[in-house]
């Protein structure tokens, strides 16, 4: 579903290197689709004073230090959602009625907050928009 490139930015043959993947992703006949969104990652930048990338849309990381690594699970989520057509929900759900079950099977939960006080629940599910025509459908409340 996505192709995340990391370099090493600080390899004297960084760029080649990056032209010479490039190549091989291509001669592999991938659609192209994969290849635009492709995610690009400089990783150990904590070994650069104040580097920043001169690329569109690459992120720059330390993998050693955790720096960027939240920005880049957040981009990586965002374009698998994108490209599977997928997205995060949260629902509020009775807990005496069969939506739990219902969204285990059908969808993957993420988090499930219960609400003693009332039997409800809110639930955050990844979820196809199919699947959620059919919740939406068998649940209408």
């Amino acid at each position: 579903d996505l192709i995340v490139h990391v370099r090493d930015i600080t390899h004297p043959e960084t760029t080649l290197q990056k032209v010479t993947v490039l190549s091989v992703l291509k001669n592999l006949n991938l659609p192209s689709h994969l290849l635009d969104s492709m995610v690009e990652v400089h990783n150990k930048v904590d070994l650069i004073e104040r580097y920043k990338p001169t690329e569109e849309n690459a992120l720059a990381v330390s993998a050693l230090h955790g720096h960027g690594l939240e920005k880049l699970k957040e981009e990586i989520e965002k374009k698998i959602l994108t490209a599977t057509g997928k997205k995060i929900l949260t629902v509020n759900i009775n807990l005496e009625g069969p939506q739990l079950s219902w969204l285990y099977k059908e969808a993957t939960v993420q988090e499930v907050e219960v609400m003693p006080e009332d039997g409800t629940a809110r639930v955050k599910v990844i979820i196809g928009n199919s699947a959620f025509g059919r919740y939406k459908n068998l649940f209408p409340n």
